[in-house]
């Protein structure tokens, strides 16, 4: 069902990042291990930076997963509706009035 609100009432598929963050959570510690091994402090340090992000995602994405269905509805939860507001947004040119001018135009050289 599409309503036009969905940048507003978007639903983040925190399943799918559960799932990226494990993966990339594996490949960080692997190569943080296997640079450290190899003698390669940059990369490793590079790879542990990415273990702490990576780490730091999936305690948030694990937060939200146990705030329950104001993060991850499940499928007996119908999509939130949009406002109800009679009124558009934003103006239409051809409703614009001299309160409301149009914006100037910058122009490059």
């Amino acid at each position: 069902m599409r309503t036009g609100s969905e940048p507003a009432t978007a639903r983040s598929a925190l399943r799918a990042r559960l799932w990226l963050s494990v993966w990339g959570l594996v490949w960080a510690v692997f190569g943080t291990a296997v640079f450290a091994l190899v003698g390669r402090p940059g990369w490793a340090a590079a790879c542990g930076v990415l273990l702490l992000i990576v780490t730091v995602d999936l305690a948030m994405i694990v937060r939200h997963l146990h705030q329950g269905p104001h993060y991850q509805p499940g499928r007996d939860v119908p999509p939130y509706q949009p406002p109800d507001d009679d009124r558009p947004r934003y103006p239409r040119l051809s409703q614009r009035g001299p309160s409301c001018p149009r914006p100037p135009r910058h122009r490059h050289p």
